[in-house]
């Protein structure tokens, strides 16, 4: 985290603005339609992350459910056993979570797929994954040479990061399916 300089809101957004821009240009396209690749050709689609990241990857599950995809939050009641043709979709910041690698094994051993958003490329997670997406933001456990640092505290800039890249997996997916926001709108929750 840079400095303790006291900035106004208005600095503070810029700051927080050009922070997610710097991390986002380094982020890999390749990686990125390698991760999009991965999920169209997945039978189901099982999201995981642990603490913030998790969070975002529980949205971003939801809206690949929006998208007419076979998706499964790992940890819900309701989830399936994975196998052969699925794909385990992680993100996390670190890389080396612990019950994250426990999953990781159960889904090699059923013949699963991996894939994760990872803040740091030279990780546990990050080397045992098919697709890697590499978001080079600082992460407060295990810090990243070539990380953006950010005014975020305690690895925010990541999840903030992953929220906007999962909305751009999204569009893209949205666009290579030919669907409108009216067909994804149709699969929206009506139990509120």
């Amino acid at each position: 985290m840079r400095g303790f300089e006291p900035m106004e809101t208005p600095e503070l957004i810029d700051a927080i603005l050009a922070d997610i821009g710097r991390a986002l240009r380094q982020v890999d396209p390749a990686q990125v339609d390698d991760i999009c690749a991965a999920i169209q050709s997945a039978d189901r689609i099982f999201i995981t992350g642990k603490g913030r990241s998790g969070l975002q990857m529980k949205a971003f599950g939801m809206r690949l459910m929006h998208l007419g995809l076979s998706v499964h939050v790992v940890d819900d009641v309701t989830t399936p056993a994975i196998g052969a043709g699925d794909l385990l979709l992680i993100g996390s910041s670190s890389g080396r979570t612990g019950s994250l690698l426990r999953y990781i094994d159960t889904a090699r051993e059923a013949g699963a797929r991996l894939a994760t958003f990872t803040g740091v490329m030279d990780s546990p997670i990050a080397a045992v994954a098919a697709s890697v997406a590499h978001i080079p933001a600082t992460n407060f456990k295990a810090g990243s040479p070539s990380a953006v640092d950010s005014v975020l505290v305690m690895g925010s800039l990541f999840e903030h990061c992953l929220g906007l890249l999962c909305d751009l997996i999204v569009i893209r997916l949205k666009a290579a399916r030919g669907m409108d926001e009216s067909a994804m709108n149709a699969r929206h929750a009506n139990l509120e």
